[in-house]
């Protein structure tokens, strides 16, 4: 057999949609329509006019923001539960009771409600209240 001899099975060309001309007429576009034009920018969530689904969820009943809520403890839960010289951290916290262990992940926030007259030391992961700040400043001292 020679080169000359091989018979070649020609490769049918695909056809090319979307180019205009005798292809089609809307060139793979549809009919008429904002998104038939050229330079078309449209918003991804935009929904003709009615309230994206965004905005309805946010409506919803049992609506749940995606930033979680501190748990939050006061001045006097820690006057009770902890003794003169200790240390809070998000540990002893969980094991005096006064934040679980499930919580704890979203952050520990120590507010100035009541009086505290012992003297404590805030570890670190847990914010202080301006005014809780005040109070615990002047009772390390």
């Amino acid at each position: 057999m020679q080169i000359n001899e091989l018979k070649i099975n020609k490769k049918k060309n695909r056809k090319r949609i979307g180019r205009g001309g005798r292809r089609g007429t809307y060139s793979g576009k549809g009919m008429k329509g904002q998104k038939a034009r050229s330079g078309i920018k449209k918003d991804l969530l935009f929904e003709g006019g009615q309230t994206s689904l965004i905005d309805r969820l946010k409506k919803t009943r049992g609506f749940k923001s995606v930033h979680p809520k501190k748990n939050v403890v006061n001045l006097k839960d820690l006057e009770n539960k902890f003794k003169s010289g200790e240390e809070v951290n998000l540990e002893s916290l969980v094991k005096v009771g006064l934040v679980t262990r499930k919580n704890i992940k979203n952050g520990v926030k120590i507010l100035g409600d009541g009086k505290l007259t012992k003297k404590i030391t805030v570890g670190k992961g847990i914010l202080l209240s301006k005014s809780a700040k005040k109070v615990i400043g002047k009772s390390s001292k």
